[in-house]
């Protein structure tokens, strides 16, 4: 699972995701790429597990890009516990994804098994996206 090595701060706030990416939202490695269409946080045992679709359906072949991190740490409280007492302790790592942005980025394979593969990819994720080509 990805994450970062160290970090600024141990807990983060949860705040919210407003408008559209204006960074990672043009391909720059690929010739096709999936993007996000819906606002939402995209945990790092989601990217992984889109990355294995991703590469499996590939035969390994061609070259994968993940142009998302997850750098946010997301605390949960333990089931059954009362209200107050601190903010629960970190369980996982999530990237804010905005609509817009470029997710994966697929090369030296055909259209056909990239828009397959990245199709996989996508049911991985809980959020809406698209197939692009580099040169539309």
């Amino acid at each position: 699972m990805l994450q970062p090595t160290r970090t600024k701060f141990r807990k983060a706030h949860k705040g919210r995701i407003h408008g559209n990416a204006s960074r990672c939202n043009i391909m720059n490695y690929g010739s096709f790429g999936l993007k996000a269409l819906q606002p939402d946080r995209v945990i790092s045992k989601q990217i992984e597990a889109a990355r294995v679709a991703l590469t499996r359906h590939m035969k390994r072949q061609g070259r994968v890009w993940t142009r998302v991190f997850p750098n946010i740490p997301v605390s949960k409280k333990p089931t059954e516990v009362r209200m107050g007492k601190g903010k629960g302790s970190p369980e996982f790592w999530a990237c804010r994804v905005k609509p817009g942005r470029i997710l994966f980025e697929v090369d030296g394979v055909s259209e056909q098994i990239a828009k397959e593969a990245l199709y996989k990819a996508s049911a991985k994720l809980p959020i809406k996206t698209k197939f692009i080509r580099r040169f539309a």
